[in-house]
């Protein structure tokens, strides 16, 4: 990832992208299904969906419980705000209204498989980031920056496992 100087407030982003040699259902099977997103992922380690549902659908509510080496652990519920069968996947962090970040799934048919992206963007809302840009604000697009390579580094990760995991099922 290059250096972007990016503050929190400009809601910086960052989108890694891979082909899958599996067609897009087998894809979405695997994005959407959180329990699998949390066993691949470093950072996000539990999911538990609310309200009597067992999976996403637009609306739906969910809570992640989090680790990370240096900004400990936490648990935050997110809101499916994105969801349209084998093309997009999305949820926003606390409040759909104002979330303190958001992310998304998007799947498109390539040449016989699937296109598949994973992109997340900071805040606008504050964040346990925020907290550490208030603490070292003259370090703030250092602190964007780590955090958005941070990111780039997990989603790389989600998707090379959900690569391997479609791939070896189609």
């Amino acid at each position: 990832m290059e250096w972007t100087g990016a503050r929190y407030a400009d809601g910086p982003t960052v989108e890694v992208a891979t082909w899958i040699d599996s067609p897009p259902g087998r894809v979405w099977e695997l994005v959407t299904d959180m329990q699998l997103i949390a066993r691949i992922s470093d950072e996000l380690q539990e999911v538990q969906w609310l309200d009597g549902a067992h999976g996403p659908s637009l609306g739906a509510r969910f809570t992640g419980r989090n680790r990370h080496d240096a900004l400990g652990e936490w648990t935050t519920t997110s809101h499916v705000v994105e969801f349209e069968p084998q093309r997009v996947f999305g949820w926003a962090v606390r409040d759909p209204e104002n979330p303190m970040a958001s992310w998304r799934f998007a799947l498109r048919p390539v040449d016989g498989g699937t296109q598949l992206s994973q992109w997340v963007r900071m805040g606008p809302a504050p964040s346990g980031l925020s907290l550490a840009i208030e603490r070292m604000p003259e370090k703030e697009q250092k602190i964007v920056f780590v955090r958005l390579r941070d990111f780039e580094r997990g989603m790389t990760a989600n998707l090379a496992g959900i690569k391997e995991l479609a791939e070896a099922g189609a």
